[in-house]
């Protein structure tokens, strides 16, 4: 991707991020917490699950671990058009996933479906927007798991096949909505992470020269970190309900980095001549 395509797109990133910004500011400033009342309180509201203050006077019950959602809205931004890219310019892609810009459309609509979703549970604490950011969640590890296997095991298919893999992950998604309110995310999500890492090294077994290890490791390394923080975060360990900092809002932006981080590793792979 020319240099000047790949600052344009980091551009509307940022642009769509500031106005969408704009938007969340304006409605925390012309609505109250009242706005959330009748519906159902999540476990999380009631155990008080992390350290920022429930402001439940305030339209953003948690300001700051709602305004950080807004970290897999840009880059969510980023893959999307990303895949605009790639589908102008499909000829001259060079790895698989390049080749998919259908997938990557995928992935980083999943991005922007969590920035709603978890905004929304933060913002509200509500039962039903605690299912829509799990939900998110795992559509990102979903997405992320989805290219794990078509470059491990399709690979080139036709675009019929291609159109078809992606509703298959949507299905997967929606069948997520009730396959966690059965299977504890305690369990669920580190499954799904595990299950991320071992195509990693198989991808990467199959094509070592091609594939760029850095950017695996650096996304393992950001969602050990993310857990490490939550759990410090939900322990209340030095921990300031009014601070601006608050460890579950870095959380959002770790778990972003690492799963965008995964997304590149297998963007970036150099060749695919052990295909």
């Amino acid at each position: 991707m020319p240099r000047d395509t790949a600052f344009k797109i980091y551009g509307i990133a940022v642009i769509a991020t500031m106005l969408m910004l704009c938007v969340w500011i304006f409605l925390n400033n012309h609505f109250d917490g009242s706005v959330w009342n009748g519906m159902k309180l999540s476990k999380s509201a009631l155990t008080v699950e992390y350290c920022e203050w429930n402001n439940t006077a305030a339209f953003f019950h948690q300001a700051m671990n709602t305004y950080s959602n807004l970290g897999y809205f840009f880059l969510g931004m980023i893959v999307i058009h990303i895949s605009f890219y790639d589908r102008k310019n499909i000829s001259a892609n060079k790895n698989l996933l390049q080749q998919f810009p259908l997938l990557s459309f995928f992935f980083g609509c999943c991005l922007v479906y969590l920035s709603f979703g978890s905004a929304f549970f933060h913002a509200s604490l509500t039962w039903i927007g605690q299912r829509a950011d799990m939900n998110g969640t795992y559509s990102i590890c979903i997405g992320l798991l989805g290219v794990g296997v078509y470059r491990a095991f399709i690979r080139n298919a036709s675009p019929s096949f291609k159109k078809l893999y992606v509703v298959i992950l949507l299905l997967i998604v929606i069948i997520f909505i009730e396959l966690h309110l059965l299977i504890s995310s305690v369990f669920l999500l580190p499954f799904l992470i595990l299950l991320m890492i071992i195509l990693t090294f198989i991808n990467y077994y199959k094509n070592p020269d091609g594939f760029r290890m850095q950017f695996a490791l650096l996304s393992l390394l950001l969602i050990i970190s993310a857990f490490a923080l939550r759990i410090i975060d939900v322990k209340k360990i030095a921990c300031d309900p009014f601070s601006f900092y608050q460890g579950h809002a870095l959380w959002h932006f770790l778990t972003g980095m690492s799963a965008f981080f995964l997304y590149w590793f297998y963007r970036s792979e150099l060749s695919t001549n052990n295909l």
